[in-house]
């Protein structure tokens, strides 16, 4: 029953309101461990909405359906990425109330400007400015005071402990996961979601958002070079090696210490239709793999498929990674990922050079890249997508 309701509330907002349902659908889900019903992230370049499946189900219908409202309109405006360089109790009180007014059916103490003597339809920057104080360095746990009174109706009286007493409905915690993210990348997979939503629901987007989507729907600024780089840095394994060059923090001369280290491990797809057999554009995609992995630990397996394996090439190095293969037939776009599984070790990431058109798997465990021809399709409501432009 747990996990029904998140389902069931998922399937009402496809009703309701069918652009915030399917983009819930290009969500990664978990388990979620904090104190809050919900919470969303991006995790490694990927979007993923945390459940706390009791605290959830407790919450009436109407409920359920304004906090995953909360959560997509977190997302769509960046919230866990403008918060960098700020107070961050301050930042998330900000974003909740730059939200919360245009949301129904949210909890009862959803924070709400008029709690705060705020007007309401002010960006989240222009909330921030009015609760944090310039001259307060936060305290011990990285809270702010503020400035911004709080009247009864917001439950504040005088010598009242403020950091106990304001509280985001949804989990900020977890917003720390997305440091590791770069924003090109995190603005490049939500425009991804959105372009998925648009066209899905036949462009039927609520009036509070349609700025914004508009926005994200005008052709992406961001370079394919740029995306494809940033992607395969934040896929990139994490390791430890122990060296000489850096003291050890305990033992200082007598034992080496240790280093991170960044393993990449990939594994590329290449759709052999027509559509992809251009020497161009495989090998801008191939030049641009080989600058990635030059000077570093790298091993890249690349797969040539259409409705099956034709060709498996594996490289370390800088070797040249992409050739012209003559496959022809239908694409079947399975066969790479039910490859992924039987790898050792797992694949950090997938990168798939396709038209994107051809049947695919449900949801991937994988960080997964769409790297798309101009006029291709993203397959998919998961993973990124970029598009090749050459």
């Amino acid at each position: 029953m747990p996990k029904r309701n998140i389902e069931n509330a998922i399937v009402r907002m496809l009703k309701r309101k069918p652009f915030y349902g399917r983009f819930l659908l290009g969500l990664r889900r978990e388990g979620g461990n904090g104190g809050h019903p919900l919470g969303v992230t991006v995790r490694d370049g990927v979007p993923t909405l945390a459940v706390n499946a009791p605290l959830f189900g407790a919450e009436p219908p109407q409920v359920q359906e304004g906090l995953l409202e909360h959560t997509i309109k977190h997302l769509i405006h960046l919230h866990m990425f403008r918060r960098k360089g700020r107070n961050n109790h301050d930042w998330d009180l900000a974003c909740d109330l730059a939200i919360n007014p245009s949301i129904e059916h949210l909890p009862a103490d959803a924070l709400l400007p008029r709690a705060f003597k705020l007007e309401e339809g002010l960006a989240a920057e222009e909330y921030y400015a009015l609760l944090v104080d310039p001259f307060d360095t936060g305290s011990l746990k990285g809270y702010g005071t503020g400035n911004a009174s709080r009247d009864s109706g917001g439950k504040k009286e005088s010598g009242e402990d403020e950091e106990q007493s304001v509280a985001t409905v949804d989990d900020h915690a977890i917003w720390d996961d997305a440091d590791a993210t770069p924003v090109r990348l995190a603005e490049e997979v939500v425009r991804g979601m959105v372009r998925d939503a648009y066209r899905a629901c036949d462009g039927e987007v609520p009036a509070d958002i349609r700025q914004v989507v508009a926005g994200m729907l005008a052709p992406s600024p961001i370079p394919w070079r740029q995306v494809l780089r940033q992607f395969v840095a934040t896929a990139g394994r994490t390791g430890r090696q122990t060296t000489w060059m850096k003291e050890h923090r305990r033992f200082v001369h007598i034992t080496p210490g240790t280093r991170k280290m960044r393993r990449l491990n990939l594994l590329i797809g290449i759709d052999v239709s027509d559509s992809t057999n251009s020497v161009e554009l495989r090998e801008a995609f191939a030049q641009e793999l080989v600058r990635i992995s030059r000077g570093r630990e790298s091993t890249i397996t690349v797969l040539y498929a259409n409705s099956r394996i034709q060709r498996i090439d594996a490289f370390r190095g800088v070797a040249s990674v992409v050739e012209i293969y003559e496959g022809g037939g239908f694409t079947d776009l399975r066969p790479v990922f039910s490859f992924a599984r039987t790898m050792h070790p797992l694949p950090a990431a997938v990168i798939y050079l396709t038209d994107g058109i051809g049947p695919v798997p449900e949801p991937m465990e994988f960080p997964t890249l769409w790297v798309l021809t101009r006029d291709g399709e993203k397959p998919a409501p998961w993973g990124a997508e970029v598009r090749l432009e050459v």
